[in-house]
């Protein structure tokens, strides 16, 4: 005979009274199912309403180039944000990477002007670090003065540099700068017109791929590429390197990350350099590619549009550029087509608060189901009555996109714990 052994199972660490079970991350097929069923929801609406331009790949070019000014922005708040350092002022820093491209871009070239934008914003971020980080400053406080700073700065020195001799006679004013050469953009040659040509057919679902894609490879500039680049770049850095988990950690509990020797405040002073560089990126990203000049108020509130989108991401990058593309998609509907295809989104709208109030009532939220159910009724009657939306409207939708947005994924946003805190070198011991 033979002895059979049964193996034990290790013993399981008891829970702590009270503690909340861990939300398990989404998988990638789970993104990728989210992800189809919006891509059929959207081509559904399209084929109910008529609303060709929804899918074409204008739109989603044009989507895509406004997407990533915001998303760079908040990719910076993201940097800052993780190492504890709340950037309000990632709209000013925007403002001074707009004013160095514009600035050194009509004098040299495009990709100098980009690399003094990013400087200009690094100045910025530090500026922010010095009264932050070292003299305790509120955070808030010292954002909001950023944004004023870096307006009344660059206001003052475009009348200086624009409005006289050569910058004059070449075109600049005390609003704006001389024209800024093209950053080249490539476009996929044969495929482009292939996907056209099925995109042109309006099949369901097959012609909105096909017009998606094609605004995806045609006439993309290379620093959108970059943008792109530098997401995975902020991901595998902040979350696979011993770097990241430092910087992380400041934000998460600094005492304890300067327990184990972390050089905290050096930490910091790096998130928020890097944070003011890649905001100034953004805004030289403004003053390059979709204008090719330097002008008074280009940025439209972008710095915070992008703190949004890094919110709605929970603040990790794969949320922040979903955040980002959905508020890109939304300014360039209104930008392009006006209050008809407005208009269509709103029974896509009507759509989703239907869903979002199934699983409301699902999860046993009834309040939150019978509003989300109320306020779909309510627009699905704004629809069935009207043909168009208002101009007035159709201008804040970017803005009323960001607030609703940010009003449905409240209840499952984490912020870095020590995100926003004064901190200062041994207040542990």
């Amino acid at each position: 005979m033979t002895a059979t052994t049964t193996a034990t199972p290790p013993p399981v660490a008891p829970k702590a009274p009270g503690a909340k079970p861990a939300r398990a991350r989404m998988s990638v097929a789970r993104i990728l199912l989210i992800v189809a069923g919006a891509l059929v929801l959207l081509s559904a609406v399209r084929v109910l309403t008529g609303a060709d331009q929804l899918t074409s790949a204008g739109q989603i070019s044009a989507s895509l180039g406004l997407a990533v000014p915001i998303g760079l922005a908040g990719l910076a708040g993201l940097w800052s944000e993780r190492a504890g350092v709340v950037n309000i002022g990632l709209e000013g820093m925007m403002i001074l990477g707009t004013f160095g491209a514009g600035w050194i871009g009509w004098q040299t070239n495009p990709w100098l002007g980009l690399i003094a934008g990013v400087a200009f914003g690094v100045l910025g971020g530090l500026l922010h670090a010095v009264v932050t980080v070292t003299f305790g400053v509120d955070h808030i406080v010292s954002g909001v003065a950023i944004n004023l700073l870096a307006l009344g700065v660059t206001q003052y020195l475009a009348k200086i540099f624009f409005n006289s001799g050569e910058a004059q006679l070449k075109g600049g004013n005390p609003k704006q700068s001389p024209p800024v050469d093209s950053i080249p953009d490539f476009t996929v040659p044969g495929l482009s017109d292939g996907l056209a040509t099925v995109a042109g057919h309006h099949w369901f679902l097959i012609s909105d791929l096909a017009g998606i894609v094609g605004g995806l490879i045609t006439q993309v500039s290379v620093l959108t590429v970059f943008a792109v680049v530098l997401f995975f770049a902020t991901w595998w850095l902040l979350w696979r390197t011993p770097f990241g988990l430092r910087l992380r950690s400041c934000g998460e509990n600094p005492i304890a990350a300067e327990s184990l020797g972390v050089n905290v405040y050096s930490y910091k002073y790096a998130a928020v350099a890097i944070s003011g560089g890649l905001a100034g990126l953004g805004g030289a990203f403004l003053a390059t590619v979709p204008s090719h000049i330097y002008l008074e108020g280009q940025t439209g509130g972008r710095g915070y549009i992008g703190l949004a989108a890094m919110i709605f991401g929970n603040w990790r990058p794969g949320g922040l550029a979903m955040g980002a593309g959905l508020f890109g998609f939304s300014d360039a509907l209104q930008l392009r087509n006006g209050g008809e295809t407005v208009h269509a989104l709103l029974l896509l709208l009507v759509v989703l608060l239907v869903l979002l109030a199934l699983w409301k009532a699902y999860r046993k939220a009834l309040f939150q189901a019978v509003a989300s159910a109320v306020v779909a009724a309510l627009i699905l009657v704004w629809y069935l009555v009207t043909d168009t939306v208002p101009e007035d409207f159709v201008g804040a939708t970017p803005y009323v996109v960001t607030l609703l947005v940010l009003s449905l994924s409240a209840q499952r946003l984490r912020m870095p714990k020590a995100d926003g805190m004064r901190y200062r070198r041994g207040q542990g011991k």
